[in-house]
């Protein structure tokens, strides 16, 4: 089976390495600035077993600095370059909000994975541009922008039931436009507090029923450091013990900044899981 087949079929777990050409990103040693950097980045996750990598120029960190289009091509044209300097069988993922950074993506690089934080609400091309192509797509529940997400954490329902009522009706317009390859994103960290948080990964379960592979992004967030009270810096067993439940609770993608850590929790789930 085809290593994006495996993803979207949601029958084994999978790793995605972060993969930020920024300088701005929360945790610090995942900024990558050079081709160097990006290159030893990659060559390290490829010897762990890693074959999808997500490029990403914009950082979605809370209250980012905004910075443009063609910015944000500069870098993420670097970093697609460089991933395909390491490797040629890699899957490509590529962590943007606007259209014209998918379609420069696909015709420079070709078939990439869209993965938008903004699940189309950003750009509205966005979706019309990911059908045209017939792209994989990676929608994740947030509200506002990185500038404004933490204002915007007011639910009227339990936040389970919110971003499940979110991806239904989100799923269903995606579906009317021509966009048949999902996978969903609960979005962790935005615009969500820290209690909401953890509702969100004990109810996540409810998010992988809807019959979508699901992305969990975990790694190194402040929902762990601050719980432990520490840095990102000094997150990883944190990190590692949320994997687990992100993937007891049904979650098929980790979206890590560890990929060796991510792989050996990955193989011990399967093991542990393989006896049940």
């Amino acid at each position: 089976m085809r290593q994006i087949d495996k993803i979207l079929s949601a029958t084994e777990p999978q790793v995605m390495a972060i993969v930020n050409v920024t300088d701005d990103s929360f945790y610090g040693a995942s900024r990558n600035y050079s081709s160097e950097d990006i290159e030893r980045r990659v060559r390290c996750a490829v010897e762990d077993g890693v074959s999808l990598f997500d490029i990403g120029g914009y950082s979605s960190r809370p209250n980012a600095t905004h910075i443009s289009l063609e910015e944000e091509w500069q870098r993420v044209e670097s970093g697609l370059r460089n991933v395909r300097q390491v490797t040629s069988d890699a899957l490509l993922s590529v962590d943007t909000f606007r259209s014209e950074i998918v379609r420069r993506a696909v015709e420079n690089f070709g078939d990439i994975i869209v993965n938008d934080i903004s699940a189309g609400e950003q750009d509205a091309l966005m979706v019309d541009v990911v059908s045209h192509y017939d792209l994989p797509y990676i929608a994740m529940h947030m509200r506002g922008t990185p500038q404004t997400m933490q204002s915007l954490t007011s639910y009227e329902n339990d936040i389970i039931t919110e971003v499940c009522d979110y991806f239904s009706a989100k799923c269903e317009e995606l579906n009317l436009r021509g966009v048949k390859k999902i996978i969903l994103d609960a979005g962790f960290g935005f615009a969500k507090t820290l209690e909401q948080n953890y509702e969100l990964l004990a109810g996540l379960n409810r998010i992988c029923a809807m019959g979508y592979p699901v992305l969990a992004g975990l790694s190194r967030k402040s929902m762990i450091y601050r719980v432990l009270e520490t840095t990102p810096e000094e997150s990883l067993a944190g990190t590692t013990a949320l994997h687990w439940e992100a993937l007891r609770q049904g979650a098929t993608i980790l979206r890590v900044h560890d990929t060796r850590e991510a792989s050996d929790v990955i193989k011990l789930f399967k093991k542990y899981t393989s006896v049940l």
